[in-house]
């Protein structure tokens, strides 16, 4: 009987196992190539996007992965590095935008919010930085959902640039046809559990999201493919791969 219990319980895995692979592909796992560039004299809003326009394509943030949830709104971004730090964009079009949090490291993902998670190194931990659509911050550190480190808020505010067109002042929702884009210059100083991390020719796991908890049409868009029975972007096995280019 003992080993029938076991068999059994072999079997659900094995069963398990098949079912997680036929729902994902080898192709909805992604994978990209980070390109490097100079580090920029100046931090702003229109020089981090020049920068980026000229050496990145686009990459679509359009993956619907929960059925209840089918509200699509048109995100994209595109990433960049200097050795020591990630220039990122995000571009969006969507019918209702909401910024209501100004406090660091506070819940971000109600607002209109687009986020970047990255394992830098493949160690199983991971940085969750959450930026709502005015640029307020969330990030921290840890190896799942329920096990997280805030990282220290003066740190985010002193060392991450970030800017928004919707500016940085906050408002309540409002409906109709908006486009914004946001970036952001993440130094490498914020990576604080990768001591004198180098971003030249790393291998890293990451994945990127759009989401508006409280909006009136709430949305959860994934870069790469997230396999949930409900929405959870704290699933570090969905990410995909991005390789931060040496030349």
């Amino acid at each position: 009987m003992k080993y029938l219990i076991i068999f059994k319980g072999m079997k659900k895995i094995l069963i398990l196992s098949l079912g997680f692979f036929m729902s994902c592909s080898h192709s909805d796992f992604k994978k990209l190539d980070v390109s490097k560039v100079n580090p920029l004299n100046e931090l702003n809003l229109e020089a981090i996007s020049k920068v980026l326009d000229s050496v990145s394509d686009s990459q679509p943030i359009n993956i619907l992965n929960w059925k209840d949830y089918e509200y699509a709104p048109q995100v994209a971004f595109k990433m960049a590095h200097s050795e020591s730090m990630i220039y990122l964009k995000f571009k969006v079009i969507e019918e209702h935008i909401v910024a209501k949090r100004t406090e660091t490291n506070s819940s971000t993902h109600r607002d209109s919010c687009v986020e970047f998670f990255i394992d830098p190194d493949n160690s199983g931990g991971y940085y969750n930085f959450e930026f709502n659509c005015i640029g307020t911050t969330h990030l921290a550190y840890g190896p799942d959902r329920s096990n997280r480190t805030f990282i220290d808020k003066d740190l985010i505010e002193s060392q991450l640039f970030i800017a928004s067109t919707l500016g940085s002042e906050p408002f309540e929702e409002k409906s109709g046809k908006f486009e914004w884009e946001l970036v952001a210059a993440i130094p490498s100083s914020l990576f604080v559990y990768h001591k004198d991390l180098n971003f030249n020719g790393l291998n890293s796991k990451a994945n990127l999201y759009k989401c508006a908890d409280d909006s009136q049409k709430p949305h959860y868009l994934s870069w790469s493919k997230v396999v949930t029975n409900r929405p959870d972007f704290h699933r570090p096995e969905f990410f995909g791969s991005v390789h931060f280019k040496n030349n």
